[in-house]
């Protein structure tokens, strides 16, 4: 599997700390929330608003360097608006894989 990178964070900061520990408070925050905001509507079975938080999450997926997860939240997301909770363990992992890094910041 794939780990988590701060490449594009350190492409996008550049030499600037100060933007760079800002984008790292920003994932640390919101990371959490929107993990939240998934799990809670996949215990409630609400597939087409967990397809809406997988399609934000895929922005932290991006981020964070994670291509080959980034193609499985994408079809992951297509599936759940489908009904289909196909991917849901990939899904899984890789938010905790993606939480566990934000959380060694």
């Amino acid at each position: 599997m794939e780990q988590p990178n701060l490449t594009y964070i350190d492409e996008l900061s550049g030499d600037n700390l100060e933007f760079k520990t800002k984008l790292i408070g920003i994932l640390k925050k919101e990371l959490p929330n929107e993990i939240k905001g998934y799990s809670e509507e996949m215990e409630n079975t609400n597939f087409s608003k967990a397809a809406q938080s997988v399609h934000k999450l895929k922005h932290k997926i991006s981020i964070l360097g994670l291509e080959k997860s980034y193609y499985i939240a994408e079809e992951y997301e297509v599936n759940l608006k489908n009904n289909s909770t196909n991917l849901n363990a990939d899904f899984e992992n890789i938010l905790k894989i993606m939480q566990d890094f934000v959380n060694r910041l």
